[in-house]
């Protein structure tokens, strides 16, 4: 295996959840890199201005993860040019009608977590791992969560969606440990997004309380960063696991 910088010019990289946070951060720092970024979430009209800003080598996909055929014409729905994935980022995931008592909860909303974290997760990489398979190469990152290592009061089915992610990245990377595909897996603390304001359908003033009970909480770059680091490094090296949290914990 040729001993060179992971991130080659013209790598084609599909972001999901790349409409905002932390997947559109990640699109930004790719394209700055070079790649072909396919920038791919559920809405369309905010997904174009994003592709227009990353320049003419980004595009946008309409791509629900929890919707099967979505999922399978995945690749086809893409341009020629952007189909042999060099890069897959998996971040789209969401707490809608989390953080509370399982009984207290909407089942239909739990269900919903669990569809689009885990599920949706198996569904696109199992739509693009046969390409870097058949060519022999590519890097596929999972965004995990501190919250699959340990989990908090009233965040069961979340985490459990995290720790789902743990471990099923390291399946994988078990799978392919004697392959040059690269399984690495992201796993950020607190950070500053639309998350909270999601997960209580458009509550701006609780999103604001929420991440103001901490000391200090990340913002979308860092996490960008952390992940081109991964996928900067030479492609002898794999970045198995990166855990990222802010320096001053809570």
């Amino acid at each position: 295996m040729a001993d060179r910088t992971g991130i080659q010019p013209g790598a084609v990289a599909l972001v999901t959840g790349a409409a905002t946070g932390i997947g559109l951060a990640i699109a930004e720092r790719l394209a700055e890199r070079g790649c072909k970024v396919i920038c791919a979430a559920r809405r369309l009209d905010r997904l174009a201005g994003v592709a227009r800003k990353l320049g003419k080598d980004a595009i946008a996909l309409k791509l629900d993860v929890t919707d099967a055929a979505d999922c399978k014409s995945l690749l086809e729905r893409l341009p020629p040019s952007h189909r042999e994935i060099d890069i897959l980022v998996n971040n789209a995931g969401h707490d809608v009608g989390g953080r509370k008592k399982l009984e207290q909860a909407s089942i239909d909303d739990l269900a919903a977590i669990v569809e689009t974290n885990c599920v949706g997760m198996l569904r696109v990489t199992h739509a693009v791992l046969p390409g870097m398979v058949k060519r022999g190469r590519g890097d596929i990152v999972n965004l995990g969560s501190t919250a699959g290592l340990r989990t908090y009061v009233t965040g069961n089915v979340y985490a459990a969606t995290k720790a789902f992610v743990h471990s099923f990245t390291e399946g994988l990377r078990m799978d392919y440990k004697d392959s040059d595909i690269r399984i690495i897996e992201t796993l950020p603390g607190i950070t500053r997004t639309e998350f909270a304001e999601a997960r209580q359908r458009g509550d701006a003033a609780h999103a604001t309380a929420f991440y103001g009970k901490y000391p200090s909480v990340m913002e979308p770059d860092d996490i960008a960063r952390a992940v081109v680091y991964a996928l900067e490094q030479p492609r002898s090296v794999t970045v198995a696991q990166m855990l990222v949290v802010p320096t001053r914990e809570a």
